[in-house]
């Protein structure tokens, strides 16, 4: 059984003793998109360190649908924050390129280049970056190495999608940002739409080995296997 009251309490002191060994005195910066997970880390952070030393940076590109859901985190939580649009640094970045981009590379550009700025805002600030990734999308690699997937310290990479969402109810977050439905704000589908499957089905399969489709267990097994790389160290050679 998954105790989320234990675990919240755990990682808010986890939190604490990062920042006591790695910055007693800095801050925790946050990118925050609007989504459960950004949320939820913002507000673990404001618990174990207090609102005065979080900071959420909102990078839209253009135009953002659903920007109201990270104002309306920020003003929850009550904490500092900027606002980043990042579209003239990717148009800048897209008319310089030399060749044609491939869509994947596209797609994964905006995330870094919004990890960039959370860096710089981060230098800039005193400040550590938050990792917002979970286990569930780590898990099937729904996450762009060097870019979302990239932080300084990451609280909730080792808990499932709906492990999250019950340690954001005890936050007490708002249920609109708890419940919103996962999108990764690129290429205008759900997360469920582009993995194949339901968050409930991974959490399920990864927390139990359990699962009632072996198509779906096939593809999670395969996007599992390919994407490995993105959690492991990047290899460096050692002469003899």
């Amino acid at each position: 059984m998954f105790d989320a009251l234990q675990v919240k309490n755990d990682c808010v002191r986890w939190i604490r003793r990062f920042f006591e060994e790695n910055g007693p005195d800095c801050n925790a910066v946050v990118g925050i998109s609007g989504g459960k997970d950004s949320s939820i880390v913002a507000a673990l952070c404001v618990e174990a360190l207090g609102k005065d030393r979080v900071i959420g940076v909102l990078m839209p590109c253009g135009v953002q649908h659903d920007i109201d859901m990270a104002e309306l985190l920020v003003s929850h939580l009550g904490i500092r924050h900027y606002t980043v649009n990042i579209k003239d640094a990717m148009d800048g970045l897209l008319s310089a390129m030399p060749l044609e981009l491939s869509a994947q590379a596209k797609t994964n550009l905006p995330p870094r280049v919004r990890m960039a700025t959370l860096y710089a805002v981060s230098q800039s600030c005193n400040g550590r970056v938050a990792n917002t990734c979970n286990l569930s999308e780590d898990w099937v690699g729904y996450s762009t190495r060097y870019g979302d997937a990239a932080g300084d310290f990451s609280p909730c990479s080792n808990l499932t999608v709906q492990e999250m969402k019950e340690i954001g109810r005890l936050l007490g977050l708002p249920d609109v940002l708890v419940d919103k439905v996962p999108i990764d704000g690129l290429c205008g589908k759900t997360d469920e739409d582009n993995l194949g499957f339901t968050y409930a089905v991974l959490d399920r399969y990864i927390r139990t080995g359990e699962i009632d489709d072996d198509e779906t267990k096939a593809r999670i097994d395969r996007l599992h296997r390919l994407n490995q790389f993105k959690l492991q160290l990047m290899p460096a050679f050692k002469p003899e």
